[in-house]
């Protein structure tokens, strides 16, 4: 579990920690940087408005978030030759996330990624969830985070432009213990990085497993697959996964396998190999062990695209990172300016604990107590190379 003075995160002066009692921190910036602004973006079934906050930073980057799920709607990013094109998949309406979107853009929770079983049993209790995606328990539940409206405030900070997400999960829902009280905070630096700093706290023993579930093509979004984009995950080993995506509570080294960015690969170089775990994902749809200590900011993954020069870095204190491939897209949805999204046409890196955690004990807890801080960074930052 990951306490409160384990906390990290990256500005753009630099890299502050803010750990132990006597640890000194860089000075930061004093004066804010960038803009932030806000619009309607309708309404829920039953009436409630939903905002969307566009934040900018002093070199054009920008994204787009909604008070809807804590999804980033949009994610302006400039490539080699200066031109900014929309990295992130998704819709220009409220509608269009509320009936038919895979989690575009999503904040993830109560608990991201699958719960075998959709159950778990916690000092003593067992406690019974949502089924979805068959007789599991998927991204919280039928309703889980992505799919309520936060509470917001926003404004300029020394580090750019930010917006606080938060939510209060009451006990049971979904079937989780505890009132989760949760806030997200988004920054967009001057750096080019999006920044996402995650707390929650409890009043009983619950779970709490928060992350961020973007698909992104750094070609620009509806602009082709993913297939040529280059990656390098930090990792030595994975978590396999049986036929229904549920972990076994084994680790594979990545070594000889497909499953190997240790050296920057492209994702269509391997993801067809018969590998048995590749047909179970229908392609990549796994989690990575990250190389780093337990609960420190560290780097997950790099991505390099080819034709526009973009690289996205993904940092975070998670100890896992779940690569998704896409694999489910099928061309039935239409998104962003008319654009349809076939199979492998976005992907996802999901910084988060390990699937089905609860119920796998030789796993890193996702326990959350009473009197404890959850805690979780995430950073995706941007760049670009010839």
């Amino acid at each position: 579990m990951k306490k409160t003075t384990q906390f990290l995160m990256l500005t753009s002066a630099g890299l502050v920690a803010a750990c132990i009692v006597g640890c000194s921190t860089m000075p930061i910036p004093t004066d804010p940087v960038g803009t932030i602004s806000q619009a309607p973006f309708g309404n829920t079934s039953d009436g409630t408005p939903v905002t969307i906050y566009t934040l900018r930073n002093s070199k054009g980057m920008e994204a787009r978030i909604l008070n809807y799920g804590g999804i980033v709607q949009s994610l302006k990013v400039a490539d080699k030759n200066g031109k900014f094109d929309d990295v992130v998949l998704g819709h220009d309406n409220l509608a269009g996330y509320i009936t038919n979107s895979p989690y575009f853009g999503a904040l993830i929770g109560r608990y991201g990624n699958r719960i075998g079983g959709a159950k778990f049993t916690l000092e003593g209790q067992t406690y019974a969830l949502s089924t979805k995606n068959g007789p599991n328990s998927l991204h919280g539940g039928i309703k889980g985070f992505d799919k309520v409206v936060w509470q917001a405030k926003s404004w300029l900070s020394p580090d750019g432009p930010a917006l606080e997400l938060t939510y209060i999960s009451k006990d049971g829902e979904e079937g989780f213990p505890g009132n989760l009280k949760v806030t997200a905070i988004y920054t967009l630096t001057d750096d080019n990085e999006l920044q996402l700093n995650f707390t929650a706290t409890t009043d009983k023993p619950t779970l709490c497993n928060l992350t961020q579930h973007s698909y992104f093509n750094l070609r620009g979004q509806g602009n082709g697959d993913i297939l040529g984009h280059e990656v390098y995950i930090n990792s030595d080993k994975t978590t396999p996964v049986d036929k229904d995506l549920i972990t076994t509570g084994e680790y594979a080294p990545v070594a000889g396998t497909p499953f190997d960015f240790r050296k920057p690969t492209a994702i269509g170089a391997r993801i067809n190999d018969p590998d048995q775990q590749l047909q179970f994902g229908h392609g990549y749809d796994h989690n990575w062990v990250i190389n780093k200590p337990l609960g420190k900011l560290g780097l997950q993954a790099r991505v390099y695209e080819p034709t526009t020069g973009r690289v996205m870095e993904v940092w975070s204190t998670e100890p896992g990172v779940q690569f998704y491939t896409g694999n489910f897209l099928d061309g039935s949805i239409t998104g962003k300016d008319g654009k349809v999204y076939s199979r492998r046409t976005g992907f996802c890196l999901e910084p988060q604990h390990y699937p089905d955690s609860p119920n796998k004990p030789m796993f890193p807890t996702t326990e959350l107590k009473p009197g404890e801080t959850y805690q979780n960074t995430i950073l995706y930052r941007f760049s670009v190379q010839p």
